[in-house]
């Protein structure tokens, strides 16, 4: 079977990375149906169109930290 992009990004996010890189973070989101609404400083905020929020802080400006990576898991509901 051939995974998709985001299929790999998924598969990697579930296995608990230490980091994650903030292009590969806004990749996930964007495909699930999330926009960015703001960015001030390191810190980007992301909706959904059911009001859903997320608030991704980018460590160094390039990485996400895992217990950001772990809310998103949960919010996407990937885990189940």
């Amino acid at each position: 079977m051939i995974m998709g992009k985001l299929e790999k990004l998924i598969d990697k996010l579930l296995r608990d990375p230490p980091e994650l890189s903030y292009d590969d973070v806004y990749y996930i989101l964007t495909n699930f149906g999330f926009e960015e609404v703001s960015a001030k400083g390191s810190h980007h905020t992301f909706r959904n169109n059911q009001g859903q929020k997320i608030t991704v802080p980018k460590k160094g400006g390039k990485t996400v930290k895992r217990t950001y990576l772990k809310r998103i898991v949960t919010l996407l509901k990937l885990g189940e």
